[in-house]
């Protein structure tokens, strides 16, 4: 995005704002922040964005990290377009409510297996029955993966006989290998950045499971078809001369062409149905106080009691406990 186009800030779903810069400086500028670079300055307001994106070329300054921390701002260090994600600051303490659902769902088998369900529908045109297992929806799934990569050999003539590298023998594997994981390794990028952002867990994974990042193989396997593996065997057909640099700069430009980042969190919504904002009030309402407040506290009766409280008898003595 130019300096030109800042005064337009694109909108994620349910009023998720976010805003990338690149080879800029990003500096305090009252109880806000100001973007400059060869172009000018252009003030950016806090108060209504929810993820700042930080690609090449850019540096900040402490007070300008501590206005966006004062907001509740997450700031993410990414690649180019967001095709990597590196790492990211929370500011002030927010909302675990789409933390505590994910929760709720993986732990809960009959729930957990509703998602996986969810997560798997979403790549097959046709309605997946009721009635199929999971080992039965797993075989189909290795079937339809097979014939994308047939198709994508076939489209572009580049020789395919099957997935394989090792991280120890980069340089073994063949060119397609090589693109494919470069591809993948860019949508995990971008689809952490997404997740983190939307306050879910990339940990918890519910068809991967024991990862950190779990949760962003569940949801990128759900792009791969459409972006990186037709990507990665176009850009072989076109040449393999400074191929993970090519691979890199072509999901840039697909990422924003398909609006992938726009995309994730709708998809993360359904996929755990997430329910409507004035469920989430009436389930999570003790979560729903101002920011800066501790919280509730977990209780086996109540499921939550307020915090910040002390819960003491009013009429309880307090008893001196030193020796006599």
């Amino acid at each position: 995005m130019s300096i030109q186009d800042l005064h337009v800030l694109p909108k994620f779903r349910d009023g998720w704002s976010y805003l990338y810069v690149e080879h800029c400086r990003v500096d305090q500028e009252a109880r806000a922040i100001a973007i400059h670079d060869a172009a000018g300055k252009v003030p950016v307001p806090c108060a209504n964005l929810a993820l700042l994106m930080l690609g090449p070329g850019v540096s900040i300054t402490h007070a300008a990290v501590s206005v966006l921390a004062d907001h509740g701002c997450l700031v993410v260090w990414c690649g180019e377009e967001g095709v990597r994600f590196y790492a990211a600051g929370m500011g002030e303490t927010r909302n675990a409510s789409n933390t505590l659902h994910q929760a709720r769902m993986w732990a809960d088998e009959s729930l957990h297996m509703q998602v996986v369900r969810r997560l798997y529908q979403l790549r097959f045109p046709q309605k997946l029955e009721p009635t199929l297992t999971l080992k039965q929806i797993r075989g189909m799934e290795g079937v339809r993966v097979r014939e994308i990569y047939a198709k994508a050999s076939r489209e572009t003539g580049v020789p395919w006989s099957g997935r394989s590298y090792k991280r120890d023998k980069w340089q073994n594997a063949d060119p397609v290998n090589r693109a494919l994981s470069v591809a993948n390794s860019c949508l995990y990028g971008i689809c952490h950045a997404a997740i983190v952002s939307a306050g879910f867990s990339p940990a918890l994974g519910f068809i991967h499971t024991g990862k950190m990042l779990s949760f962003v193989y569940d949801i990128a396997d759900l792009y791969k078809a459409e972006i990186t593996i037709p990507l990665a065997f176009k850009a072989i057909a076109q040449g393999t001369e400074k191929l993970e640099r090519q691979i890199r700069l072509a999901c840039r430009d697909v990422f924003v062409s398909t609006k992938l980042l726009a995309r994730i969190i709708p998809d993360m919504q359904t996929i755990l149905a997430i329910p409507t904002r004035q469920a989430k009030k009436d389930i999570l309402q003790p979560h729903d106080l101002e920011s800066a407040a501790p919280g509730g506290l977990w209780d086996p009766d109540k499921q939550i009691v307020e915090g910040g409280l002390n819960h003491a008898p009013e009429n309880e003595v307090d008893h001196d406990c030193s020796d006599s």
